[in-house]
């Protein structure tokens, strides 16, 4: 089921509705304070900054503590809530293919050492080597991309990561889970294009191509500019010398382009932000993997994995700057001219994703709550999801309720803070499930005077399982064990 921007306001107005009752049958427990709690997010005035805040809103009819009620100990079913996210309309590419991205972003939490569960995440400085390494919660979200420049993406899944996680298996399971919900509900079909998955720099492109092979999907990642790439070793030579046959050939080092042999395929375009765009692609190109690190359980013969190898070179950025090389890896060979122009392109629309993080730490206050029990941060996201959500199924219902010093924009065209700002009234129009709250009285709290006997625990953060250096270090381990 797909419902376009343009849909007509009585189609996207069920599509809303009936996606804000299946949403409600999602919470289990504390279900009309966590159902009014979402509604105060999207209906709020500005920011959400506060809250206790959100309950002196119209839409939350009742008070701060069964808003702190419905947090600490309410119950969200996330594997319904996933489905019924996979069921809603998803945007495409325009060639009609579904484009997914994954990436990971932090709730920081420097301040809560109570708090168990965390891990070092790497935020960026403001100057050069100010990066920093805060403790906090990294969650992975899975969203499908559209086409165009636009601040809209359609949002699957969220895994907060744990200290013992290994992040590439944690994701490859996460995007086989998200894949297969989609061909359930029927997105794709085996008629269609494969899925195509972007990543950026900071996963390992080619083992995820690996792990999820059985799928019909096509991982396209970006690469550091300091790494290698290894041709096909070619066929075998004749001669006296005997010995085992070589298994990879010449090395394409990204900085020296002496390295370089002829490309396969070179596609050029003319841009309106960037200029010249040039993409030289080069076939059946693998990376060099060894027996160490996640390869060490591998049985037998380490895989050789082909892929295409594209560099994308552009006069200028948006901004008049210089514009570095960029260099992607595609999991599908023998790629075309105009199938390299279509990759880069798609590529380019993963930095959606950002303007979505942005959105939800800036404006509907994702990271505002100081919550201890990381179970109740899974909670608040999926709320947070579920608003964003219901945001983007009322785009087709939507007013450009603009500032004075705001440009106008046309209907399709409207950004998610702009849609929330006519959310209210969009409200009034939908279904409602929840109950009427009862009238109640604030519960005593803790005697004046009195003292917490029971501190809470504190907790280190960072990783908590030792990564195996060798192989012969983990074969020795597993031979101890058992």
């Amino acid at each position: 089921m797909s419902v376009p921007v343009d849909a007509p306001a009585g189609e996207a107005l069920d599509v809303l509705s009936r996606f804000r009752v299946e949403f409600y049958d999602c919470l289990y427990s504390r279900a009309d304070s966590l159902f009014d709690l979402v509604d105060a997010v999207l209906c709020a005035d500005g920011p959400v900054t506060s809250l206790p805040e959100l309950t002196l809103t119209a839409e939350h009819p009742r008070g701060h503590g069964a808003m702190y009620g419905g947090l600490n100990n309410g119950w969200l079913e996330p594997t319904r809530l996933r489905r019924l996210q996979a069921a809603t309309p998803l945007p495409r590419a325009a060639d009609g293919r579904i484009v997914l991205a994954v990436d990971v972003t932090n709730w920081l939490r420097p301040d809560a050492p109570t708090s168990p569960g965390l891990l070092f995440c790497h935020v960026y400085g403001r100057g050069r080597s100010a990066d920093q390494m805060i403790p906090g919660w990294p969650y992975s979200i899975v969203a499908a991309l559209e086409t165009g420049r636009t601040s809209w993406t359609a949002v699957l899944d969220a895994i907060r990561l744990g200290p013992a996680d290994d992040a590439i298996a944690v994701t490859a399971a996460q995007l086989r889970e998200v894949v297969e919900r989609l061909i359930r509900a029927g997105h794709w079909q085996p008629w269609n294009p494969d899925i195509l998955i972007v990543t950026d720099a900071g996963y390992d492109v080619a083992r995820l191509a690996y792990l999820l092979s059985d799928l019909p999907v096509e991982l396209v990642g970006r690469l550091r500019s300091d790494r290698v790439m290894l041709r096909d070793a070619g066929p075998r030579r004749s001669g006296p010398r005997g010995g085992q046959p070589r298994k990879h050939g010449g090395v394409l080092t990204f900085a020296k382009p002496d390295t370089w042999h002829t490309p396969d395929a070179i596609n050029t375009c003319d841009t309106t932000r960037y200029g010249t765009a040039e993409a030289k692609a080069w076939d059946r190109m693998h990376p060099r993997i060894q027996a160490r690190g996640p390869w060490l359980d591998h049985e037998g013969e380490l895989p050789l994995l082909h892929g295409t190898l594209i560099r994308l070179k552009v006069d200028h950025l948006p901004s008049d700057g210089e514009a570095k090389p960029l260099w992607l890896w595609s999991s599908k060979t023998a790629l075309t001219s105009q199938d390299i122009e279509v990759r880069w392109q798609v590529f380019l629309r993963r930095f959606d994703l950002e303007h979505t993080f942005r959105f939800w730490k800036q404006t509907l206050g994702w990271t505002t709550p100081k919550v201890r029990d990381p179970h109740v941060a899974d909670l608040w996201t999926w709320l947070i999801i579920a608003a964003h959500t219901q945001l983007r199924l009322a785009r087709p219902l939507a007013e450009d309720l603009r500032r004075p010093w705001e440009k106008p924009r046309p209907a399709n065209r409207l950004t998610p803070a702009r849609v929330r700002r006519g959310f209210r009234h969009i409200r009034e129009t939908t279904t409602r499930p929840t109950a009427v709250p009862k009238p109640s009285k604030p519960g005593p709290g803790r005697p004046l005077g009195s003292k917490n006997r029971r501190p809470a625990p504190r907790h280190e953060p960072g990783k908590t399982v030792k990564r195996l250096e060798t192989r012969t270090e983990h074969l020795r381990l597993k031979q101890e064990q058992g």
